[in-house]
């Protein structure tokens, strides 16, 4: 089979690999969808700790090619989405209800081989079966599953005033999550005049186009839009400067909540005074956990939607013009890989 395969950061091939053949509890899936995201613009670099030789792509939608002895809940041409952790169930946090921090966690797309590739052997418990739902929706299944679970750490209180800073895939998520779980507003602030669009369409109540090179009158408008402050400040591009516009814009006694992914060395500048005088909390959210059922559900009811937000397509053999795109391109919104 043709998979990309990294041996180092920054370092990747597009190459043959033998068919991989499933194990007694395993399934063996032909990729039909895998998503590209900023995780593997990280990964790319070396960051997220990834595990070499590795073949990325942890957004999977697959048909069943094939069955393990032991399988008996899949059938052969069944389409399925992946849930790539694979937790171990056993050590102290899982035991503690945190299988995202397992401490033998199995990363398919990180530490295990993911779904950049025609071919990919899962375990069957982790496919959730999807042939209901069309391709281009259950694609995003796995970044829904991240978002509720954003949802379920940031526990929004109802009628809640929410400021979300980005209408990338995410913020467009999140934005849908929000509305559907009671806030009182939902304002998304972006670059992008097109993201915003459908930021409105999808439910969102004001929308603010951040200038990149002057932020000061977007940042006015903000103001006026909450001049106390907004209740929930919420950060979907792990860009350092919209993170430091956080706090100024949270009212006493609000919630930051860091949900956009930061490169792992990079820092910013947080008053600690500030935090403790005003009575602010800091809350964040690391990939997914007993979400996949639920993002499965607001994507078949359609109470999270998901078109035009699939703006660029690829085959296996333009992986890096894929990257390029999610780290270049200010159009896309979400680029898929159909090997």
């Amino acid at each position: 089979m043709k998979a990309i395969v990294y041996d180092r950061p920054y370092a990747y091939r597009y190459t043959d690999l033998p068919d991989p053949e499933p194990g007694p509890d395993e399934v063996r899936l032909r990729v039909r969808s895998a998503g590209v995201c900023g995780t593997d613009a990280h990964l790319h670099r070396g960051e997220f700790s990834p595990r070499y030789p590795l073949t990325p792509g942890h957004e999977v939608v697959g048909e069943v090619e094939s069955l393990g002895e032991e399988v008996t809940t899949l059938a052969v041409g069944q389409r399925v989405a992946l849930n790539n952790r694979v937790s171990c169930g056993s050590c102290a946090n899982c035991r503690r209800a945190r299988p995202a921090f397992c401490t033998r966690l199995r990363d398919h797309g990180v530490t295990r081989p993911g779904g950049f590739a025609e071919m990919i052997v899962v375990p069957a418990s982790h496919c959730h079966p999807a042939d209901d739902i069309p391709l281009d929706v259950v694609a995003f299944a796995e970044p829904v599953a991240c978002a509720v679970h954003g949802m379920d750490i940031l526990a929004p209180q109802p009628g809640s005033d929410v400021l979300l800073f980005g209408a990338g895939t995410t913020g467009l998520l999140l934005a849908q999550l929000l509305a559907g779980s009671g806030a009182g507003r939902v304002t998304v602030a972006a670059p992008t005049e097109a993201k915003l669009r459908l930021a409105r369409e999808f439910g969102a109540d004001e929308t603010v186009v951040m200038d990149r090179d002057d932020s000061s009158a977007s940042l006015g408008a903000l103001r006026a839009l909450a001049p106390d402050g907004f209740d929930t400040v919420v950060d979907a591009t792990g860009a350092l400067t919209v993170i430091e516009r956080c706090l100024p814009l949270t009212r006493d006694g609000g919630t930051v909540f860091l949900y956009g992914m930061a490169g792992e060395r990079e820092r910013v500048e947080l008053s600690p005074y500030e935090i403790f005088s005003r009575e602010l909390t800091i809350r964040g959210s690391f990939t997914q956990a007993f979400s996949f059922d639920r993002a499965l559900r607001v994507l078949r009811t359609g109470r999270v939607r998901t078109d035009g937000m699939i703006t660029h397509r690829f085959g296996l053999d333009s992986y890096g013009a894929a990257l390029d795109a999610v780290r270049n391109d200010r159009g896309c919104i979400k680029a898929v890989i159909h090997p």
